[in-house]
């Protein structure tokens, strides 16, 4: 566990270097101060605009920081050729694949937080103070963050054994089919042909279902979220994460490093 913590750490610390990581923040509490503005001049929906616009651009912009730092993790360690030697130290092949992820989840974790107390800021400005719409919003929250930490896996599953462009494009590819999952699954029982049919199903069910974490719409009208969804959506994300993960690590066990 030390050593995974220290991986995790040094981790961290790279990513907080890391200017484009400052960049995305700034820019997403600029589209949440944005949204001010649009409440302003939307009279009577302010608060409305105000959390679908806040929401998404924390989704948009952890998804950012999530995909361009994860797709890197592996292999910038091997083109720096710090690899070989951290790995010639008593240090396994899973403690590294875990302590990247670790390291990563901390820096979303920290980053998440800066955006979601940006964000509030503005919120109370429209508002006036807290309200009682304010634990649906911090679940929303809670559903993104744990959206970015399922990307954050596929990210690094994918640079266990491919190029940093195309880790990118599989990981956005993923998370857009996954956040229309539904439509795949209605897309099933429209379909006549029974093998297609089955086809399509078992594409639903292998997808990582992005769509269930999206409630900004439900929580922007001030309807809070179900307890059974909250269970729910945190079983699926840890058992869907430990799958990649450990996947992640089993590609990098048997690849040749020479």
């Amino acid at each position: 566990m030390s050593r995974i913590a220290a991986i995790a750490f040094n981790t961290f610390r790279e990513a907080v270097r890391d200017r484009v990581l400052y960049n995305l923040i700034v820019f997403a509490l600029l589209l949440i101060a944005t949204a001010i503005l649009f409440g302003q001049i939307s009279i009577g929906v302010q608060q409305l605009i105000l959390v679908n616009l806040g929401l998404t651009a924390v989704t948009f912009f952890g998804l950012a920081i999530a995909v361009f730092i994860g797709i890197g993790l592996v292999y910038k360690e091997m083109d720096k050729r710090t690899l070989y030697a951290l790995l010639s130290k008593p240090v396994h092949r899973y403690e590294f694949i875990l302590g990247k992820f670790a390291g990563l989840g901390l820096t979303l974790l920290v980053n998440v937080a800066l955006m979601t107390v940006g964000f509030f800021l503005a919120l109370y400005y429209v508002t006036g103070g807290p309200g009682a719409g304010d634990v649906p919003v911090l679940v929303a929250v809670y559903f993104i963050f744990l959206q970015l930490l399922l990307a954050t896996a596929l990210a690094l599953l994918f640079s266990c054994f491919s190029s940093p462009v195309l880790s990118a494009a599989f990981t956005v590819g993923l998370f857009i089919a996954g956040s229309f999952s539904s439509d795949i699954l209605e897309l099933s029982k429209a379909v006549k042909v029974p093998w297609l049919e089955w086809v399509t199903r078992a594409v639903y069910y292998a997808l990582p279902n992005f769509r269930n974490f999206n409630v900004i719409s439900s929580v922007a009208h001030e309807h809070p979220v179900p307890l059974d969804l909250v269970l729910y959506n945190t079983a699926y994300a840890v058992i869907y994460i430990g799958l990649v993960v450990g996947a992640g690590i089993l590609i990098f066990q048997n690849r040749d490093l020479k």
